[in-house]
Protein backbone atom coordinates (compact mmCIF):
# COMPACT_ATOMS: atom_id res chain seq x y z
CA UNK A 1 0.00 0.00 0.00
CA UNK A 2 2.68 2.59 0.56
CA UNK A 3 4.28 2.00 -2.39
CA UNK A 4 1.25 2.68 -4.38
CA UNK A 5 0.85 5.86 -2.61
CA UNK A 6 4.18 6.96 -3.03
CA UNK A 7 3.95 6.32 -7.09
CA UNK A 8 0.67 8.16 -7.12
CA UNK A 9 2.43 11.29 -5.54
CA UNK A 10 5.04 10.97 -7.65
CA UNK A 11 3.01 10.17 -10.99
CA UNK A 12 -0.24 12.57 -10.55
CA UNK A 13 1.01 15.15 -7.91
CA UNK A 14 4.84 15.77 -7.26
CA UNK A 15 6.34 18.35 -8.69
CA UNK A 16 10.35 18.19 -9.24
CA UNK A 17 11.07 18.91 -5.65
CA UNK A 18 10.36 16.43 -2.98
CA UNK A 19 10.40 16.97 0.79
CA UNK A 20 7.88 20.02 1.25
CA UNK A 21 6.09 18.53 -1.42
CA UNK A 22 5.84 15.46 -0.03
CA UNK A 23 4.26 16.78 3.13
CA UNK A 24 1.43 18.72 1.13
CA UNK A 25 0.32 14.98 -0.27
CA UNK A 26 0.45 13.54 2.73
CA UNK A 27 -2.17 16.49 3.91
CA UNK A 28 -3.93 15.75 1.01
CA UNK A 29 -4.58 11.81 1.87
CA UNK A 30 -5.11 12.77 5.23
CA UNK A 31 -8.17 15.65 4.31
CA UNK A 32 -9.38 13.52 1.53
CA UNK A 33 -9.42 10.01 4.84
CA UNK A 34 -11.48 12.23 6.92
CA UNK A 35 -13.94 13.12 4.21
CA UNK A 36 -14.00 9.83 3.67
CA UNK A 37 -14.70 8.90 7.34
CA UNK A 38 -17.48 11.43 7.49
CA UNK A 39 -19.27 9.60 4.67
CA UNK A 40 -18.85 6.67 6.47
CA UNK A 41 -19.98 7.91 9.58
CA UNK A 42 -24.08 6.93 9.39
CA UNK A 43 -22.81 3.05 8.07
CA UNK A 44 -24.35 4.29 4.50
CA UNK A 45 -22.84 5.98 1.80
CA UNK A 46 -24.87 7.22 -0.29
CA UNK A 47 -23.98 8.27 -4.32
CA UNK A 48 -24.38 11.77 -2.95
CA UNK A 49 -21.98 11.40 -0.42
CA UNK A 50 -19.75 9.77 -2.96
CA UNK A 51 -20.10 13.07 -5.27
CA UNK A 52 -19.60 15.22 -2.13
CA UNK A 53 -16.54 14.03 -1.32
CA UNK A 54 -15.25 13.67 -4.71
CA UNK A 55 -15.97 17.19 -5.00
CA UNK A 56 -14.64 18.51 -1.75
CA UNK A 57 -11.47 17.04 -2.67
CA UNK A 58 -11.60 18.34 -6.34
CA UNK A 59 -12.08 21.65 -5.12
CA UNK A 60 -9.82 22.01 -1.79
CA UNK A 61 -6.60 20.59 -4.12
CA UNK A 62 -7.41 21.35 -7.89
CA UNK A 63 -6.95 17.81 -9.16
CA UNK A 64 -8.18 16.75 -12.50
CA UNK A 65 -10.66 14.13 -12.04
CA UNK A 66 -8.18 11.13 -12.56
CA UNK A 67 -6.18 12.74 -9.46
CA UNK A 68 -9.14 13.14 -7.23
CA UNK A 69 -10.47 9.58 -8.22
CA UNK A 70 -6.89 8.27 -7.18
CA UNK A 71 -6.50 10.41 -4.42
CA UNK A 72 -9.57 9.12 -2.78
CA UNK A 73 -9.01 5.46 -3.74
CA UNK A 74 -5.79 5.84 -1.47
CA UNK A 75 -7.47 7.97 0.88
CA UNK A 76 -10.21 5.17 1.55
CA UNK A 77 -7.22 2.55 2.13
CA UNK A 78 -5.47 4.55 4.26
CA UNK A 79 -8.78 5.53 6.54
CA UNK A 80 -9.74 1.24 6.26
CA UNK A 81 -6.28 0.89 7.90
CA UNK A 82 -6.26 3.70 10.76
CA UNK A 83 -6.53 3.21 14.82
CA UNK A 84 -7.38 6.26 14.75
CA UNK A 85 -8.24 10.12 13.59
CA UNK A 86 -5.28 11.72 15.43
CA UNK A 87 -2.68 10.56 12.65
CA UNK A 88 -5.04 12.55 10.13
CA UNK A 89 -5.73 15.72 12.29
CA UNK A 90 -2.19 15.96 13.78
CA UNK A 91 -0.80 16.69 10.98
CA UNK A 92 -3.34 18.61 9.79
CA UNK A 93 -2.68 20.62 13.07
CA UNK A 94 0.95 20.85 12.50
CA UNK A 95 0.53 22.27 8.66
CA UNK A 96 -2.74 24.01 8.77
CA UNK A 97 -3.89 27.85 9.55
CA UNK A 98 -6.80 28.37 11.71
CA UNK A 99 -8.93 29.52 8.20
CA UNK A 100 -7.60 26.20 6.33
CA UNK A 101 -8.95 24.00 8.87
CA UNK A 102 -12.50 26.05 8.77
CA UNK A 103 -12.23 25.37 5.28
CA UNK A 104 -12.09 21.54 5.76
CA UNK A 105 -14.85 21.61 8.34
CA UNK A 106 -17.42 23.57 5.98
CA UNK A 107 -15.94 20.55 3.64
CA UNK A 108 -16.47 17.86 6.27
CA UNK A 109 -20.47 19.41 6.58
CA UNK A 110 -20.70 19.77 2.90
CA UNK A 111 -20.26 15.90 2.90
CA UNK A 112 -22.91 15.60 5.84
CA UNK A 113 -25.85 17.51 4.22
CA UNK A 114 -25.14 15.81 0.59
CA UNK A 115 -27.44 13.06 1.22
CA UNK A 116 -30.58 15.96 2.65
CA UNK A 117 -30.10 14.38 5.96
CA UNK A 118 -27.66 14.95 9.14
CA UNK A 119 -27.65 11.82 10.99
CA UNK A 120 -26.73 11.89 14.76
CA UNK A 121 -23.64 9.89 14.28
CA UNK A 122 -22.20 12.42 11.04
CA UNK A 123 -22.61 15.17 13.32
CA UNK A 124 -21.13 13.44 16.32
CA UNK A 125 -18.19 12.91 14.21
CA UNK A 126 -17.62 15.92 12.60
CA UNK A 127 -17.50 17.77 16.24
CA UNK A 128 -15.37 15.25 17.47
CA UNK A 129 -12.94 16.06 14.16
CA UNK A 130 -13.60 19.89 15.37
CA UNK A 131 -12.27 19.74 18.97
CA UNK A 132 -9.44 17.69 17.09
CA UNK A 133 -8.38 20.24 14.68
CA UNK A 134 -8.92 22.63 17.97
CA UNK A 135 -11.80 25.06 15.87
CA UNK A 136 -13.53 26.71 18.20
CA UNK A 137 -17.19 25.92 18.88
CA UNK A 138 -18.65 29.00 17.25
CA UNK A 139 -17.06 28.19 13.88
CA UNK A 140 -18.08 24.61 14.45
CA UNK A 141 -21.97 26.15 14.49
CA UNK A 142 -20.89 28.87 11.21
CA UNK A 143 -19.31 26.24 9.53
CA UNK A 144 -22.55 23.95 10.25
CA UNK A 145 -24.87 26.46 8.94
CA UNK A 146 -23.55 27.87 5.84
CA UNK A 147 -23.25 24.32 4.75
CA UNK A 148 -27.00 23.64 5.81
CA UNK A 149 -28.08 26.85 3.90
CA UNK A 150 -26.47 25.96 0.58
CA UNK A 151 -28.20 22.30 0.49
CA UNK A 152 -31.42 24.05 1.61
CA UNK A 153 -31.13 26.46 -0.98
CA UNK A 154 -30.49 24.20 -3.79
CA UNK A 155 -33.68 21.85 -3.32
Amino acid sequence: MIDRIRQFFETHLSPDSASGDNQEHRLRLACAALLIEVSRADYEISAEEIAAVSQAVHKTFGLSAAETAELIQLAEEEADGATSYHEFTSLINANYSKEQKIQLLERLWEVVFADAKMEKYEEHLVRKLADLLYVPHSQFIATKLRAQARFQGSD
